[in-house]
């Protein structure tokens, strides 16, 4: 387990998007999606397991233009499940990153088997 400051943290979340192509970047930003740090999950959202991170919305690949306004969807990136699981602070940046793109994956309707097959599970 290892702990760092909420503040880096957040800096290894946004060097995660930040290493995003340019394209995907705008995607993101224009798809009406908000991308949260929490300490936990709620219970309603980990249904009793360990979760690293979750997309909650509606993928770019189901939207439509008459649905109509929708609340932001919203990738969560959970800090104290990673943190536990971390051995070091590289290990844990790297965890972070591979959360922060298996989650923006689902965001474009990637599913978890082909998220892992490209290693992003």
């Amino acid at each position: 387990m290892i702990r760092i400051p909420r503040e880096e943290f957040e800096e290894a979340v946004n060097d995660a998007l930040d290493s995003l192509p340019d394209e995907i970047a705008r995607a993101i930003a224009q798809a009406n999606v908000a991308i949260l740090i929490e300490e936990e999950p709620s219970p309603e959202q980990s249904g009793g397991t360990e979760l690293l991170g979750l997309y909650e919305g509606i993928p770019l690949d189901q939207r439509s233009v008459f649905d109509g306004y929708a609340q932001p969807d919203r990738i969560f990136v959970f800090s104290g499940p990673l943190q536990r699981m971390a051995g070091s602070r590289e290990h844990l940046v790297q965890e972070i990153a591979v959360t922060v793109l298996h989650e923006v994956g689902h965001l474009f309707g990637i599913s978890d088997a082909r998220l892992h097959e490209l290693g992003w599970g």
